[in-house]
């Protein structure tokens, strides 16, 4: 089969289209022919050698996946040959096929696009379970979501406004945040004109929000911290900005607020009826078209390389996608 390999550790133009020996299949485990894969953060830090988790050399970046079950492994009932199905897999979805257990395979039905179906699980698992169970958003909250435009941010935009918050998008361009007024957007901060925190002060009368979305850190996130309104809550989601920030504790002293960590790959692992409950309900969300998932662009497998460097070029809009099926 064909696969985008990382054979060394590096940037995303040392990466190479060639033919491999498909996975082996285990008793547990469905093979998916893939039809798309979604590109996200972690793919690049995988392929650098800085991700918490490493699969053997060489591998196929490529988490989540859309696709159609050709094979059951011997102990699966559940799933039959032939459905559409998506899966979070780890690594390996940029290839022809890839082998996922049967019960991380979610069938998916065949009116949502292939495209669209790779580019939903993993970024709005995330932003609903940052959401709804870390930061318990409620209705007339105040959210303040920082890279809006991206494949998480953008997700957090709709789904805030689905959870009845006033949404405050922040971006770093007037094409990245006129995408995140397009999805529901109540305010707009271009942090490449203005200083976060001065924005924030001017939009909520010097209160604060109270919750904020943070999957870029770095600087930024000092200005999340001096922004919190009283009782607020900073989601930590990851760090694009490519800088890990130190706390000054005495900042959420003094503002009663709350720290919280965002890890979906653990909640998913330690916490499954509760994740198979936010995925029951993102699919109906997703199938009545409450949300509708913003593909920015689609590469062919043979350009898979470009698509990880769009993503590190902070230059995605929504989801990036590698088509795999021709």
């Amino acid at each position: 089969m064909k696969a985008l390999l990382c054979k060394s550790f590096g940037t995303p133009d040392m990466l190479v289209v060639e033919y491999i020996a498909p996975p082996e299949l285990a008793a547990n485990e469905v093979r998916v022919r893939v039809l798309a894969c979604g590109v996200n953060f972690p793919d690049l830090l995988m392929i650098a050698g800085k991700y918490q988790v490493q699969p053997p050399m060489p591998f196929s970046p490529g988490a989540e996946v859309c696709g159609e079950i050709v094979e059951l492994g011997s102990a699966c009932r559940k799933l039959e040959i032939g459905q559409r199905v998506i899966a979070m897999c780890g690594s390996g979805g940029m290839a022809e096929e890839v082998c996922v257990s049967e019960t991380a395979a979610i069938p998916i039905a065949t009116s949502v696009p292939a495209e669209t179906a790779a580019g939903f699980l993993l970024a709005y698992g995330t932003a609903y379970h940052a959401l709804k169970q870390r930061a318990q958003l409620a209705a007339s909250e105040s959210l303040l979501v920082l890279g809006a435009a991206g494949g998480v941010g953008l997700a957090a935009v709709e789904l805030g406004k689905i959870m009845g918050a006033h949404v405050i998008a922040a971006g770093s361009n007037e094409a990245k945040l006129q995408l995140a007024r397009n999805y529901g957007a109540d305010e707009l901060v271009d942090y490449s004109d203005v200083q976060l925190k001065e924005a924030i002060r001017g939009l909520t009368d010097g209160r604060g929000v109270d919750v904020i979305f943070d999957p870029v850190g770095g600087d930024l996130f000092d200005d999340c911290l001096r922004s919190v309104a009283w009782n607020g809550r900073i989601l930590v989601i990851g760090f694009a900005g490519g800088k890990i920030q130190a706390i000054p504790a005495n900042l959420p002293l003094l503002k009663g607020s709350a720290i919280v960590g965002v890890f979906w790959g653990k909640f998913v692992e330690r916490e499954p009826a509760l994740n198979r409950d936010n995925n029951r309900e993102l699919l109906d969300y997703l199938v009545a078209g409450r949300i509708k998932p913003h593909i920015g662009a689609v590469f062919p497998l043979s350009d898979g390389a470009r698509a990880l460097e769009m993503l590190a070029n902070r230059q995605a809009m929504g989801k990036v996608i590698v088509r795999v099926a021709a």
